[in-house]
């Protein structure tokens, strides 16, 4: 074997998951390739890259890596690592056991992500209880330029994407409504 993996263990954080990992032993170790499994519609493990990781190459003392996968939302997965030869062949290692994220505590609207941006953004909100949801963006005049969040909504961590392709470089709101709660930020568009 090219590689011996001594520890895979994960934590959780609000709605990110740390993976780290030790290996004993690497030989022709270009590096690991992070993959994330979640559900899909028929109930079937569905693998996607979440991120890479450079190997050691040959080493024969233990190296120590690890990865934050950001941003998710509620519910459970699971994670591999496939170990990849700088000759093209592979290996998996499997984290025994899920990582869960769970309800947040409070319902939250954060700062957009990149901010100022061209053309595209991220909202993230996250809420601490199901219900009908609205995200919204305003002009300086308060003008609605764009819904981006119209419906019922579990309780959960939430990104919402927003395009300002066709507007014009100013300052914009973006506010977030469920029930009782209202919380309105500012974004920033430059071209």
């Amino acid at each position: 074997m090219p590689v011996e993996l001594s520890t895979f263990t994960s934590s959780v954080n609000l709605n990110s998951v740390k993976l780290n990992w030790s290996t004993s032993l690497e030989q022709n170790n270009s590096g690991f390739e992070i993959q994330r499994s979640d559900n899909d519609a028929a109930g079937q493990e569905a693998w996607k890259k979440a991120g890479f990781v450079n190997g050691a190459g040959n080493s024969s003392v233990q190296n120590n890596y690890s990865y934050e996968d950001k941003n998710l939302s509620s519910g459970k997965y699971k994670y591999r690592l496939k170990q990849i030869d700088f000759n093209g062949g592979y290996e998996y290692f499997m984290l025994t056991g899920e990582a869960v994220i769970g309800i947040p505590l409070s319902t939250e609207l954060q700062q957009n992500y990149p901010n100022p941006f061209n053309p595209v953004t991220n909202i993230s909100y996250r809420l601490s209880e199901s219900g009908f949801v609205t995200l919204k963006v305003f002009d300086n005049s308060g003008r609605e330029v764009k819904t981006l969040i119209n419906e019922y909504k579990e309780a959960g961590y939430y990104k919402a994407v927003f395009d300002g392709s066709g507007l014009a470089s100013g300052i914009y709101f973006y506010k977030l409504s469920a029930d009782n709660f209202n919380q309105t930020k500012k974004l920033s568009l430059v071209k």
